[in-house]
């Protein structure tokens, strides 16, 4: 009898007792956001439409490919006329689920970022007048816009409409995430010592949350000067300070979410580093101070692996780990 209450006991609370570990992670699952499925679309329609560039050459899809991890996979992209960005340019995938948008955190919003690119004369090259003075000369679109924008295709019209699609690229069921919820076999056990690692090491600092990071900033150096190591006069270099002028500002940026890393390589604000092995052992130098054995780095990018999710009910985890390929290949 008494045994029988034991395990009663245990089956009741054994849900209740995972769900507060996992209040107690430092990283939490991904939720899908409730959109309308109406502004989703036509926001999709404009994030895929070249009309918003000035020579209606590029769209915003053009630098945030879906196929491939929400980024371009290049140092930098290029916009109109083949001008050359000086930024690397971060996955559109969970961007929802950041604070703040572009790596010195300029912009508040979704919609606040959208306004960047569209008038950067080193990528869209456009403005709101030239770019609307096209699209109301499609019925067909104005007509789309009428259901969910009560004045008409404006600009405010446009922004939220691409902001509604973005927040559809959240990636749930990620194989960390159904870990999280309470599913033992999603990740395997060396998974699960590399995501140990990236505690115990510190990574887990600036990573964290749902997006595992873009939630606060962060200086590049903190351990050590990265910038005395490898200059650079790339004005996006100085981060933060762009937007503060702050002298404390400097070098620091909006810590890049890791869920895509796997996917999206090179890496950094200026995509310096060409591969995740040579990355993680330099963060661990100029961010944590201590060096990290290459056993251990392989772990932590297994774990890695684990962290895509879902979109359009289709895995994103890669088939082939090649990050670990590359690690083979430089031991």
């Amino acid at each position: 009898m008494f045994r029988s209450m034991v395990l009663a006991c245990a089956v009741l609370w054994s849900p209740i007792l995972w769900a507060l570990d996992l209040a107690m992670e430092p990283l939490q699952p991904i939720e899908t956001m409730s959109v309308s499925a109406e502004q989703a679309a036509l926001g999709k329609q404009l994030f895929f439409d070249v009309r918003l560039s000035h020579d209606n050459s590029i769209s915003c899809a053009s630098c945030h490919r879906l196929d491939t991890g929400g980024a371009d996979v290049s140092r930098f992209s290029y916009g109109v006329d083949g001008r050359k960005g000086n930024m690397n340019t971060p996955t559109v995938f969970n961007a929802a689920l950041n604070f703040s948008q572009f790596w010195d955190g300029r912009a508040d919003s979704l919609q606040e970022q959208i306004n960047g690119p569209l008038t950067s004369p080193l990528e869209m090259a456009s403005s709101w007048s030239e770019v609307l003075a096209k699209l109301n000369k499609d019925d067909a679109l104005q007509a789309s816009a009428k259901k969910v924008c009560t004045q008409g295709l404006d600009a405010d019209c446009v922004r939220d409409a691409i902001a509604a699609f973005e927040q559809t690229l959240v990636t749930p069921n990620a194989r960390f995430d159904r870990y999280l919820k309470g599913d033992e076999d999603a990740i395997t056990p060396q998974e699960k010592h590399g995501y140990a690692l990236f505690k115990s090491y510190g990574c887990i600092a600036c990573h964290q949350g749902r997006n595992v990071g873009g939630n606060l900033y962060q200086v590049l150096g903190v351990m050590a000067n990265y910038f005395d190591d490898f200059p650079s006069d790339n004005p996006v270099s100085l981060g933060r300070f762009n937007v503060t002028k702050n002298p404390n500002d400097k070098h620091r940026f909006k810590v890049p979410s890791l869920r895509f890393a796997v996917l999206t390589p090179p890496y950094f604000h200026d995509g310096s580093q060409k591969n995740l092995r040579r990355t993680i052992h330099t963060m661990a130098k100029y961010q944590l101070g201590r060096k990290i054995p290459d056993d251990d780095v392989t772990a932590i990018i297994r774990f890695l692996y684990t962290l895509p999710g879902d979109y359009q009910g289709k895995t994103l985890e890669p088939k082939e780990q090649t990050q670990l390929a590359d690690i083979k290949g430089h031991e």
